[in-house]
């Protein structure tokens, strides 16, 4: 293998993936094969961190950035004056099989162009696929892209390789799809992530009967949306994401702030991303997912965009002065979710705790609740905490904690603290 060609490519194919964030690997647990090598368990394998706080590492690359689309907001679309290059899918698996048997990775997240056809960039991915699992007999996480448009058959073979596939949304809605990226269509990337779905339906069911079966994708499917490269506000993009969560069966919606590096019509006049409103996302999203929330309940046709100096469960617990203060030795699971300050581990612990005895002011602290935010919307043995305080000075105080740590509110690992 000409390795200073190799080099070359993977310079540039790795420059071209960074802007793909839907690149994930928790929750597969791929079984080992006899004389394989590399390893998918979940405690092992994941993007950046894993559970128990170890960095780790994928190999992140494009399979190809040439492409026969134009979306206007891509590095890689087909009229934009780049590098190109393209790996071969035997250079792939032998570039992933080398690097982890150096240590360099744990896994490969694989995307691509579109490079010819949808289906034809599906069949190199699969035939990359098939060699690390078939020839080089690699057991460590495969992440690989789903391709708008491809044949359904192909997705269901690409599945039975790979622990993760992903297929981008990118914009959030049709308007916005044929402003920037018309070659693309909504039924055309809806079509794999259902094929992806009722794959891993099938599978689940045929599990049930025996455990040699196979699994189908064990690390479930995700996507990614682009934010500020479309007029679509906030709510357009969360009520977008509770549909999917719901229809799909996504694992997981990644929220991608526009980066401001391309002109060309239709593109907003943005000087820096919209990290923040990238953030509010990712917060407003976990309260989908974890906290029984629903999209109408965090945005509405009144506010249809987050407040960003506030997080959005402060933000609704601001505009319902009706519901608080809770009575904490009364109040269900439910209700203690929805207090600033309560997260997921927490909300738990009160609900366990107090079967044993009414509890005080003092041990709340204890069951790992953030009374600073808290004290605000809770009783204690009917005792209120907050001191004379009317919304307004709350609202204040919960900015000061804000601007103190704007990027502590949901801790990933012990539940949440939002």
């Amino acid at each position: 293998m000409d390795w200073d060609g190799i080099q070359e490519k993977l310079q540039i194919l790795s420059d071209a993936a960074k802007y793909d964030v839907s690149c994930s690997s928790s929750g597969s647990r791929r079984a080992n094969q006899k004389g394989g090598i590399g390893n998918a368990a979940c405690s092992g394998i994941c993007h950046t961190w894993s559970s128990d706080g170890r960095c780790v590492s994928l190999l992140k690359i494009l399979m190809t950035n040439y492409c026969i689309y134009d979306c206007a907001y891509c590095v890689n679309r087909c009229s934009r004056e780049t590098k190109r290059a393209m790996l071969t899918p035997e250079e792939i698996a032998d570039i992933t099989i080398q690097f982890y048997r150096r240590n360099y990775i744990e896994g490969l997240f694989l995307s691509s162009g579109v490079y010819q056809s949808p289906d034809t960039t599906t069949e190199l991915l699969i035939r990359t696929a098939r060699l690390l699992r078939d020839v080089y007999h690699f057991n460590g996480y495969i992440h690989m892209k789903g391709i708008p448009g491809t044949d359904e058959r192909l997705i269901r073979e690409l599945g039975q390789y790979v622990d993760r596939l992903s297929v981008n949304i990118e914009l959030p809605s049709s308007a916005g799809l044929r402003l920037l990226a018309p070659q693309k269509t909504k039924q055309s990337i809806l079509l794999p992530m259902r094929a992806v779905r009722a794959g891993i339906a099938e599978r689940q069911e045929e599990r049930k009967k025996s455990r040699k079966v196979p699994a189908f994708v064990p690390a479930g499917q995700t996507t990614q949306l682009i934010i500020g490269a479309t007029p679509d506000s906030d709510r357009t993009i969360l009520r977008l994401s509770e549909s999917l969560y719901r229809h799909v069966s996504l694992k997981r919606v990644y929220y991608s702030a526009y980066v401001p590096m391309l002109h060309g019509p239709g593109l907003p006049e943005l000087r820096t991303p919209p990290l923040l409103r990238e953030h509010r996302l990712y917060q407003a999203d976990w309260l989908l997912r974890f906290y029984q929330f629903t999209a109408d309940e965090i945005l509405s046709d009144d506010m249809p965009d987050f407040d960003l100096h506030l997080d959005p469960k402060a933000c609704w617990a601001l505009r319902h002065p009706e519901v608080f203060p809770i009575e904490i030795n009364r109040a269900s699971y439910h209700m203690l979710l929805r207090v600033p300050g309560i997260g997921v581990q927490s909300a738990r612990r009160i609900c366990a705790a107090r079967r044993q005895a009414w509890l005080s002011y003092d041990s709340l602290r204890r069951l790992g609740i953030v009374l600073k935010r808290a004290k605000y919307f809770i009783t204690c043995r009917g005792r209120y905490y907050g001191g004379h305080t009317g919304q307004g000075e709350i609202r204040r105080h919960l900015l000061q904690d804000e601007g103190r740590s704007r990027y502590e509110e949901v801790d990933l690992f012990s539940g949440g603290t939002i």
